[in-house]
């Protein structure tokens, strides 16, 4: 494989021996079917189950999937960065281990970047027939009020911004990636936030998606949590602390 493949897909997992195997084959599969160079990273979030060692011997019998660990449980935050950040992809992506958006639909995120797009982002909510298996109304509507809160708040024009289905030019993940300073699962505003504040053009694709009822993330915990980052993001934003930028770019 070139050491410069097309494409870098990241994949955090914490304890996923249940899916793990069953996400690395789909993403092998679809890329010998699109005809993508791809190198596939699967980030082990301190797990304490099979999951690192399913994909080290995963790893010696296929060359395009590479083990990162992270030292001890971080974070989806930190798991996607450190991924994203170690990735040689000319297009760097991530998802979940849970594959709710089929892999093959990156492709529409890749051709979003293709025709000028920085960063693409997948979207439950721009066309909801897309969506095979839809969460349980109670998780639809903590969602729906946790994004339109998020949008308030941090003037995010998008109608998804917690799809974990996203993906950057190379050079947008390592503008907007080292600026990063969420670690779990409100990451996922900050980095939008932190791209429109560098210039970078997001467009936000419709993507299918099917519920995963083993999700993990509490919609009561998390989002109180979330909510609280979300604060944290717009002190940031006044203390300076996203002001960094490289020449093309502007600060808005």
């Amino acid at each position: 494989m070139s050491s410069h493949p097309q494409y870098s897909i990241v994949i955090p997992a914490y304890n996923e021996s249940a899916r793990i195997g069953r996400a690395m084959e789909e993403v092998l599969s679809c890329a010998r079917d699109r005809g993508w160079s791809v190198e596939l990273l699967i980030v082990d979030d301190g797990s304490t189950d099979a999951t690192a060692r399913q994909v080290a011997d995963f790893a010696a019998i296929h060359p395009e999937v590479r083990l990162v660990r992270n030292p001890g449980n971080r974070g989806k935050g930190y798991s996607v960065r450190h991924g994203l950040l170690q990735a040689s992809g000319q297009v760097v992506m991530f998802t979940d281990a849970d594959l709710s958006a089929p892999i093959c639909e990156a492709q529409l995120l890749f051709d979003a970047i293709e025709a000028g797009a920085d960063i693409a982002i997948g979207s439950r909510w721009l066309e909801r027939s897309r969506q095979t298996d839809r969460q349980p109304l109670y998780r639809q509507f903590f969602g729906r009020c946790f994004n339109v809160v998020t949008r308030a708040i941090m003037g995010l024009p998008f109608a998804d911004t917690q799809c974990g289905f996203k993906a950057f030019r190379r050079e947008a993940a390592h503008l907007v990636f080292p600026l990063q300073t969420i670690e779990r699962w409100g990451f996922d505003p900050e980095i939008l936030f932190i791209a429109l504040r560098c210039g970078l053009r997001i467009v936000e694709v419709p993507v299918t998606w099917g519920h995963d009822e083993r999700t993990r993330i509490s919609y009561l915990r998390d989002g109180i949590q979330m909510l609280q980052e979300i604060v944290l993001i717009r002190w940031n934003a006044l203390l300076g602390r996203y002001n960094r930028t490289t020449p093309g770019t502007t600060t808005r």
